[in-house]
């Protein structure tokens, strides 16, 4: 049965969806593994990176969430099938509050499919509610992507609690498996305070057994090639192959794949 991770920030723009389109990507290129993306965001951005025009599907996840039906897998987008959303899942919030068993809807649809796959990676809408919550309970273990500015790592850090406590509460076996730093410019004092604060937070929760093996992942760089190669519905390596993102990003890859 293939792991599930959630790349969850409750702060968006941190590059949650291109993290997970990317590391899907090498996962499955690099390692072989059989990948599969689920876009839980109504923003639609992974399924738009992936190549799709959200609007125009017919299914999305939003089916087997509110109507039980089988996940509307699309195969091999970018070496990853993918399971795809539009802004229709936006009204999944209010419509599931009244069901049972609310918060396991997510898993309940991707057992389904879990034993096709090495590993799912959940692309998690930046909030902290029904959705993100199916993902805490759908997940094994969490990734964390913080915007290496200070704001948005003091919003993050302060959030983290309360993450947590919710995530124990639905999912007491979710395991944090670490947290990576994007849009990281090591010429700004800025940035390079705000890594060091990322590094000492993590550090100080190797008390608590969810965080014991959490990983602080190599910083990705702030670049534009990101954004262009979103652009062209393509991961960083096929766009740009000599990018510095990239040898973190295989680094990120290659622990990851030592968690399935």
């Amino acid at each position: 049965m293939s792991q599930v991770i959630a790349l969850f920030n409750m702060s968006g723009g941190v590059g949650k969806s291109t993290l997970t389109m990317n590391l899907g990507y090498h996962l499955a290129e690099d390692f072989g593994k059989n990948v599969l993306l689920v876009d839980i965001d109504p923003q639609a951005s992974l399924t738009t990176f992936m190549g799709l025009a959200p609007f125009e599907l017919e299914k999305t996840i939003y089916q087997s969430l509110l109507h039980r039906e089988p996940p509307p897998i699309i195969p091999e987008l970018k070496k990853c099938d993918l399971i795809p959303s539009n802004i229709f899942l936006a009204q999944a919030e209010l419509q599931l509050s009244s069901e049972l068993r609310r918060e396991y809807k997510l898993a309940d649809a991707l057992a389904k499919v879990r034993d096709d796959y090495d590993v799912i990676l959940l692309d998690c809408p930046p909030s902290l509610g029904l959705l993100s919550v199916n993902c805490l309970v759908a997940a094994t273990y969490l990734l964390i992507p913080i915007q290496t500015e200070y704001k948005s790592v003091e919003a993050t850090i302060n959030l983290l609690q309360t993450t947590y406590e919710i995530a124990q509460e639905v999912n007491p076996s979710l395991l944090v498996a670490g947290t990576v730093p994007t849009m990281y410019d090591e010429r700004t004092s800025q940035a390079r305070r705000a890594l060091q604060t990322i590094q000492e937070v993590f550090g100080g929760l190797r008390d608590n057994l969810s965080f014991r093996d959490a990983i602080v992942f190599p910083a990705i760089p702030r670049r534009t090639d990101f954004a262009n190669a979103a652009a062209e519905h393509l991961p960083l390596v096929s766009y740009a192959p000599r990018h510095a993102a990239i040898k973190p990003l295989r680094a990120i890859a290659s622990s990851l794949e030592g968690l399935l």
